[in-house]
């Protein structure tokens, strides 16, 4: 296993070759608050996609389940003022 990147408790890597298609195996990985190991979380499709991921964290976070993409305010869908 090949450890890409490690970014705000994820970790990319490459966990050798796919047999189906002989692809390289991408997979996005985070660390147990508890026992430190690290899960796989997530199986990517292609390479593009996990660069994409190691690019943007909060899609990676996003992927995971995670909260991401979270503003500063937050606006209500029943505010009054309209």
């Amino acid at each position: 296993m090949k450890t890409l990147l490690v970014r705000e408790g994820y970790r990319f890597v490459e966990a050798g070759i796919i047999e189906l298609n002989g692809k390289p195996d991408y997979r996005l990985q985070k660390q147990d608050f508890y026992t430190k190991r690290w899960n796989d979380e997530y199986l990517f499709d292609n390479q593009m996609q996990c660069g994409i991921a190691m690019e943007d964290i909060e899609y990676a976070k996003w992927l995971c389940g995670d909260p991401a993409y979270v503003r500063d305010v937050v606006v209500s869908p029943y505010n009054e003022s309209r």
